[in-house]
């Protein structure tokens, strides 16, 4: 069943076969889990939504009509789950301060990322905009070309380049302190 097309383990899905599902999540998997590792900063945080992609998708392998590739499908269910909780953060934050505090007065405080490039870089790509970070992610990291990105993304190629292009630009200026002398801006 390992050779099957998506069509087809999808189809199968409709009609019940849970181990045409555990093929699809077999052969999708640790792509997802890589591209939510990447876009949240936190592989624990990709497992779950990760996870919850797949239920997702299994909830509505009724109605899924097959317009392409099955990953795009799939990576775009996974998005849409980040910038949900990514709404839903932001929303915490900002009522946040009015709440009463603790009792001590101070903030919980977010721990620093050490020295490491890899992890500044994780750091910087996780600060993106999701907008910004989710198309630049499938390209450099999971190597989607533009068409497939645009497809799972909902926009126009167009789009997806320009967000690109500015994903980099952020980087490159927010990594420039590292690439020259270990320097920071705070």
């Amino acid at each position: 069943m390992g050779d099957a097309s998506d069509v087809e383990l999808m189809r199968r899905v409709r009609e019940g076969d849970h181990g045409a599902f555990e093929t699809i999540v077999e052969r999708y998997r640790g792509q997802l889990v890589n591209y939510l590792a990447h876009m949240t900063g936190n592989r624990e945080r990709a497992e779950d939504y990760a996870q919850e992609a797949f239920v997702r998708l299994y909830e509505v392998s009724e109605r899924y009509e097959e317009r392409g590739k099955l990953a795009p499908y799939l990576f775009r269910i996974a998005t849409n789950l980040v910038r949900s909780d990514a709404r839903r953060s932001l929303r915490w934050r900002t009522l946040l301060p009015m709440l009463p505090s603790n009792g001590n007065g101070t903030a919980p405080s977010r721990a620093l990322l050490e020295d490491e490039l890899r992890a500044k870089v994780a750091a910087a790509i996780a600060a993106l905009p999701l907008p910004f970070r989710a198309p630049l992610v499938l390209r450099e990291m999971e190597e989607w070309s533009y068409q497939e990105i645009a497809s799972a993304l909902s926009c126009d190629e167009g789009t997806i380049k320009s967000r690109i292009h500015r994903a980099r630009q952020r980087l490159k200026e927010q990594l420039a302190p590292y690439w020259n002398g270990g320097l920071t801006h705070d």
